[in-house]
């Protein structure tokens, strides 16, 4: 009776191709591994169903992946009594796939970058069912160190393969950085836009405060014509009434504290709209709303226009 085969320990254990080359020659990627201490390898389905083009990796692995080939994070970690590596993306509930899940979900894929694996795996097949066997070639150069696992070239269509993605990978990481560092000048270029347009808005809501703050004070400083040294000016009072009048917005304020001093100097106003829009900042619709609003409130009254059709108004005295 023949005895049981005896399993080899983990420290005999090698592989005849790196187990990073043979995923990348079969998906193309750099996929995330968890390698457990029997030598089994498991991959996230997530990443392995977005890099092959699989749109519902749930679909896809209840079509192509045996149940015996797939399961959860925490089993497979808990089988072996692992911890659940760090990081947010690895959950506990996360699926993951065998090699042997991996390749099936490469067969099923019609992504021409995966064709190279498949003719060689196909050939692999063949081989075994002509010869009985299938053997890689030893590299030429093989490790010095004693007892070293024996090294194994690589099949030349697989190989070539890698080749061409990691090439092709490299121009495709270069054309991100350039996009990357265009985005990052592009982005440095609108917050210097926005630092200079606050500074302007700043700089010119100082200026208005220094003309309101300027005619406040001439507003107390000045005497009206025949009246007693201290005596309440004809300007702050007319400002004061119209305070009073209407809750005074800060663009009415803006154009009061204009016309408020000429009206009470010279007795009328006669001023076209858009040079009172340029005094004060505010567009020509707006301080025409604000002068019939000042006349609704009986601040103001029309009286006609000038020749040049700019509005005439003269304080509603009572």
């Amino acid at each position: 009776m023949n005895e049981p085969s005896k399993r080899p320990r983990p420290a005999e254990r090698h592989e005849a191709i790196d187990i990073s080359d043979f995923v990348y020659a079969a998906t193309g990627a750099r996929i995330r591994r968890l390698t457990m201490p029997d030598g089994s390898h498991w991959f996230p389905a997530v990443d392995v169903c977005k890099r092959l083009g699989y749109t519902t990796p749930r679909k896809a692995l209840l079509d192509h992946v045996p149940e015996a080939n797939r399961d959860s994070l925490e089993t497979v970690t808990g089988g072996h009594g692992l911890d659940i590596p760090a990081g947010r993306e690895w959950r506990r509930d996360l699926n993951l796939i065998d090699l042997q899940g991996l390749v099936r979900l490469v067969n099923a894929c019609t992504k021409p970058a995966c064709e190279p694996f498949k003719q060689w795996a196909a050939e692999v097949i063949e081989t075994v069912q002509r010869e009985g066997s299938y053997s890689l070639e030893e590299a030429a150069v093989q490790p010095a160190a004693p007892g070293a696992p024996l090294a194994y070239a690589m099949p030349e269509q697989v190989a070539e393969a890698i080749v061409r993605l990691e090439a092709h990978n490299l121009e495709v990481d270069e054309e991100l950085a350039v996009a990357r560092r265009a985005s990052l000048e592009v982005q440095r270029e609108m917050l210097a836009a926005q630092h200079a347009t606050l500074a302007a808005q700043n700089t010119i809501a100082q200026a208005m405060e220094r003309i309101a703050n300027r005619l406040d004070t001439l507003a107390v400083t000045r005497t009206a014509p025949g009246a007693a040294p201290g005596a309440r000016t004809s300007l702050e009072a007319v400002l004061a009434d119209w305070r009073h009048r209407l809750a005074v917005t800060e663009d009415v304020w803006a154009l009061a504290v204009v016309i408020a001093p000429v009206l009470v100097e010279t007795g009328e106003l006669r001023e076209p709209l858009e040079s009172l829009a340029a005094r004060t900042g505010l567009t020509v619709r707006r301080v025409n709303e604000c002068l019939r609003l000042l006349r609704k409130h009986a601040c103001i009254r029309s009286r006609g226009g000038t020749d040049k059709g700019a509005p005439v108004y003269v304080l509603n005295q009572p």
